[in-house]
């Protein structure tokens, strides 16, 4: 597993299209599968451009099951179409680390994430996500992967 350093950034909101899921961790990749699919044609039948990687947005820690929204970034505001709807990414500050290496591993990223946060004074704030910047059919090799975590944090006092 390797890591990127975490650094702080500013966002600006985000337009997206997403389905959501109350799913089990066992089922994530099955729901991902779908969830981008039906996204996919929601954008293209809602005439808005996909302008980034596939995300899955979790407003809450997970326990046996997973709330998550998985979906796009898109151009405009689209409509609901099927089980598709419009989703807004939240802006601003928040620290950005990216995961190298398959997705199982990721819960030391979320270790290291959760200790630099701490050592530099934020407070994580509710709704973070992940950006899959690898498309394991192009790149089989979990190794390479690369996906973004996103956390939303306020200083402490803010």
């Amino acid at each position: 597993m390797a890591t990127t350093s975490p650094e702080i950034v500013e966002l600006a909101p985000q337009e997206a299209i997403a389905v959501r899921g109350d799913v089990a961790i066992g089922d994530l990749p099955r729901f991902f599968e779908r969830a981008f699919g039906e996204a996919f044609d929601a954008a293209s039948a809602c005439g808005v451009e996909i302008v980034g990687p596939p995300f899955g947005f979790y407003p809450e820690m997970p326990t046996e099951t997973v709330v998550v929204e998985a979906g796009f970034p898109v151009s405009a505001p689209a409509e609901v179409h099927g089980n598709a709807h419009p989703f807004l990414l939240p802006g601003g500050r928040a620290v950005r680390v990216t995961h190298i290496g398959p997705y199982e591993t990721m819960d030391a990223t979320y270790r290291v994430l959760q200790t630099w946060m701490t050592e530099h004074g934020l407070v994580p704030a509710q709704g973070m996500w992940e950006c899959y910047l690898s498309d394991p059919e192009a790149e089989p090799d979990p190794a390479g992967w690369r996906t973004q975590i996103i956390w939303p944090v306020e200083l402490y006092g803010d």
